[in-house]
């Protein structure tokens, strides 16, 4: 069992909230927020359908916000929290950015890497993060649930 405080609590939240974001946009609801010392310094939801582009993903577009903030593409001493298990392509993007930590919600049995594979844990990387996972597991799998199968039956 992952131990989480309410900090942790709050920013998944905030994650969540984003992912609702991307659900009145028809975009799957998936939501990131970066932290460091305590504040937010990105957030995001997925945009790949609003930008027509396959990488704008929640996780990608949130690290790009906080790199630009901090005007560093190093984001040392960062969390992530998103909504869903990231897939191989936003792995790379946090193992770039250097980010500390990640903690995410619910896995993603499809294209997930953190929770099968485990290449965040390979020595050969330049860096390597922490991973949590199950925070507000159930509430975020069942956004994307009914995300799915409401599209499914129109």
């Amino acid at each position: 069992m992952m131990l989480f405080n309410e900090s942790d609590i709050f920013f998944m939240r905030e994650a969540y909230s984003q992912s609702l974001r991307a659900k009145e946009k028809n975009e799957i609801p998936i939501g990131a927020v970066l932290v460091k010392d305590g504040k937010i310094i990105g957030k995001a939801h997925n945009c790949t359908i609003t930008n027509n582009d396959p990488s704008a993903h929640a996780e990608v577009l949130a690290i790009r916000m906080g790199a630009e903030k901090l005007n560093n593409y190093r984001l040392n001493d960062t969390k992530l929290y998103v909504t869903l298990e990231p897939c191989i392509m936003c792995l790379g993007v946090l193992v770039q950015a250097r980010v500390q930590e990640l903690i995410y919600a619910t896995p993603d049995s499809r294209v997930g890497v953190f929770s099968r594979k485990k290449y965040y844990e390979d020595k050969d990387l330049n860096h390597n993060l922490s991973v949590r996972s199950g925070l507000m597991q159930k509430e975020c799998k069942n956004l994307l649930k009914d995300f799915f199968l409401e599209r499914r039956s129109k």
